[in-house]
């Protein structure tokens, strides 16, 4: 067979090739996060990551116990957690854009690695030196590198993944990271550690408890070491880049570092999509400063106390988690630039609906909403950053929007407290139960206002489907509801067009012979055909010219047969879809595949199979008029007229399978026809054993 090892080390035995069609050519999220941990770079920064986030938690909770014991006193108590929390976030306020800069400008390996064994090194020197002013300048050093390891890392993490579509399942793992398993871990650890005297019956011994603080920041210095090494050893992949003009020409130029920042910041406010997603952060941020600053005072004025906070607080975090956990559903149903705008909008009305809340089960109920939506606008934006901003200017995007987040967090928080004192508190009744009423009800609502206004402009900045109806993707999407009915697209892909077209045609006919109401698609000589007329009245002899005439024949395919039939619910068989075409222009060499992956999006307007069979045959085995097919259908035109191109199409293929198990069925296609045919039937006629006809497609019975 064409090599399918990849396939098995990531499936499980009693799921392996049994995609799900019920769905629009959505993977289900577990084999979606599993196709992404597949990927050995990503899975390593994916550890990595791990190191250096629970380095991050435990020095929070080190650094703060350690001061408390270089300086004592109740002030030194009241001030330590402030105080290590301000020395570390102030280099975010001041210097996140330098840190882009870097990301973009140098090596983004090296640029970690660097900045890990600063960190550690720092860490080390705040036990050594043992004095409260140096714990203070180490912890903004520590800052200013976690500026420059953030959006390193950050935007090299795209350049990781096989596809463009995998960037938010890739997010969703960073911050299930970040914001989970190693806060539950560093926070465990510093337990761990504090406990030590306690455990040894010490904790009488001043010298122990200063020692036992010690040793909490030396471990943590060893994180980060540990993190530099790893990545300068196991991680080479982060060197990479995504080539294309606008990166050969910066590195031609080599700008300076404040040409690159106004360039940066140019390309944020020009570009209506960037433009859009820094407003909607501002608005989203300013939004949740307000919040936390009134927080404490807004339980209050439920009559419920610590209690009411510690449910809100509750409320809010699962809300994110959900949010977060439900994004990737809500993005197959409307485009990630249209559900980012829209989810501001919905988290600033949920927000107004907290502040006019008369009762805490109300208020619970709408704080989870606004969590929810939250957490979705906030994947999806960093989705859009990592799928959508050129390599060249991600690193300087992310830097931008943590700069954001700290600065407008911040201000929000500071200035939040002083607008609740302008209100006199008041208690009203409503529907016969009292109500207090106090600043912080008109700045909630105030901040939800200001969200849904921002979140309105930036989704007027992003929408990129003006010209489709928003409110029935919105209506369906929070039905569950796909925008296509219940057609559903089968493709068969494999190296050559003689064994996909036979395979098609056969497999349209067992469908049809089991009672489904079946479109065979684009007919392979018909589209050879009028690619060929094509590109005979042009001289057309680059690759890219002929992968955009093979793209408009693609879409008029798409527009005319698929889209109709799967609209009246009929099963559409199609060869040669995306994958083959992609994997055959990406083995040329002269085109980058996320080139080809973007035109194949527009082409098909992102449709996507429900279900697809891999024809996998190993090139050797492969007739030599077979091997001879014309890659771009141009007569006289071989591209590769050796068995060297057909193995890496057969690879590339071999890849795409492994990174979308759950869609995907393999067939072993060494052998005759008939046995292919045979393989592919037994393969995928389960699948559809149990899907009836849709009624207004039901063939019609003739009767006599």
């Amino acid at each position: 067979m064409g090599g399918l090892q990849g396939v098995d080390n990531i499936q499980d035995s009693d799921t392996a090739g049994q995609p799900n069609p019920g769905g629009a050519g959505a993977a289900s999220a577990t084999h979606r996060l599993r196709s992404v941990l597949a990927i050995r770079p990503f899975r390593r920064l994916w550890g990595v990551t791990y190191l250096c986030s629970v380095g991050d938690w435990l020095s929070l909770l080190a650094l703060t116990g350690l001061v408390t014991k270089l300086a004592e006193g109740y002030r030194w108590e009241g001030f330590a957690l402030s105080a290590v929390v301000l020395t570390q976030l102030l280099p975010g306020i001041l210097f996140a854009p330098l840190g882009g800069v870097l990301a973009d400008r140098f090596d983004r390996r090296k640029v970690m690695v660097l900045c890990d064994l600063a960190r550690g090194g720092l860490f080390l020197s705040i036990a050594f030196v043992g004095t409260a002013w140096w714990l203070f300048i180490a912890n903004f050093l520590v800052g200013c590198c976690a500026m420059l390891w953030i959006p390193a890392k950050d935007s090299a993490v795209p350049n990781l993944l096989r596809r463009p579509d995998q960037v938010e399942s890739a997010n969703q793992l960073g911050l299930v990271m970040t914001y989970g398993i190693s806060t539950i871990s560093g926070f465990g650890l510093y337990a761990i550690i504090s406990g030590i005297p306690g455990y040894l019956h010490l904790t009488d011994r001043d010298d122990v408890v200063f020692t036992v603080a010690s040793i909490a920041v030396v471990v943590n210095g060893l994180l980060y070491i540990t993190s530099a090494v790893l990545v300068a050893t196991r991680i080479p992949e982060l060197s990479g880049r995504a080539t294309s003009p606008k990166r050969k020409q910066a590195d031609e130029d080599k700008v300076g570092f404040v040409a690159m920042m106004r360039d940066g910041l140019r390309y944020a406010w020009r570009t209506p999509l960037v433009r859009g997603l820094v407003i909607g952060m501002i608005g989203a941020f300013a939004a949740a400063g307000a919040v936390i600053g009134c927080a404490k005072l807004y339980a209050l004025s439920l009559l419920g106390g610590d209690s009411a906070f510690g449910l809100l607080f509750i409320a809010v975090f699962v809300g994110l988690a959900s949010g977060m956990a439900l994004a990737p559903r809500f993005a197959r149903r409307l485009t990630y630039n249209r559900l980012f705008g829209l989810t501001i909008v919905c988290a600033g009305l949920s927000l107004a609906i907290v502040a006019l809340a008369p009762h805490l089960w109300v208020a619970l109920v709408a704080v989870a909403l606004v969590g929810g939506t939250a957490g979705i606008a906030f994947l999806t934006g960093l989705t859009i950053i990592g799928s959508q901003v050129e390599d060249e200017m991600r690193g300087r995007m992310v830097a931008l929007v943590q700069s954001l987040m700290k600065i407008i967090l911040g201000l929000s928080t500071v200035v939040t407290p002083l607008l609740v004192t302008v209100v006199q508190p008041r208690t009203i009744t409503v529907f016969n139960h009292p109500l207090h009423v106090d600043g912080t009800r008109p700045v909630m609502f105030g901040a939800g206002v200001l969200a849904a206004v921002v979140g309105l402009i930036a989704y007027r900045q992003m929408d990129n489907r003006r010209i489709e109806p928003i409110l029935s993707e919105l209506f369906n999407a929070i039905r569950g509801k796909s925008k296509s009915s219940a057609g559903l697209l089968i493709t068969v892909e494999g190296d050559t067009r003689r064994d996909t077209s036979a395979q098609a045609r056969r497999l349209a006919d067992a469908l049809r012979d089991a009672g489904h109401v079946v479109l065979l698609a684009s007919d392979p000589e018909l589209d050879e055909r009028r690619l060929r007329s094509m590109l005979s009245t042009v001289d057309l002899a680059g690759v890219r010219a002929h992968a955009l005439v093979a793209a408009a024949v693609r879409a008029d395919v798409v527009e005319r047969e698929v889209r109709p039939a799967l609209d009246s619910g009929a099963l559409v068989v199609m060869e040669r879809y995306v994958d083959s075409p992609l994997a055959h222009f990406s083995a040329v060499g002269s085109v980058q595949p996320a080139e080809v992956e973007g035109l194949v999006d527009w082409a098909t307007g992102r449709l996507r199979p429900d279900v697809t069979i891999l024809l996998d045959r190993s090139p050797v085995t492969m007739p030599d008029d077979a091997l001879d097919e014309t890659v771009f259908g141009k007569p006289g035109t071989r591209a590769i007229d050796n068995i060297e191109h057909h193995w890496r199409v057969q690879r590339l293929l071999t890849e795409m399978a492994s990174a979308d198990p759950d869609r995907y069925v393999v067939v072993d296609a060494d052998g005759t026809e008939d046995e292919v045919a045979e393989r592919v039937r037994t393969a995928v006629l389960p699948l559809f054993a149990e899907r009836r006809v849709p009624a207004e497609v039901q063939p019609v019975v003739e009767t006599t």
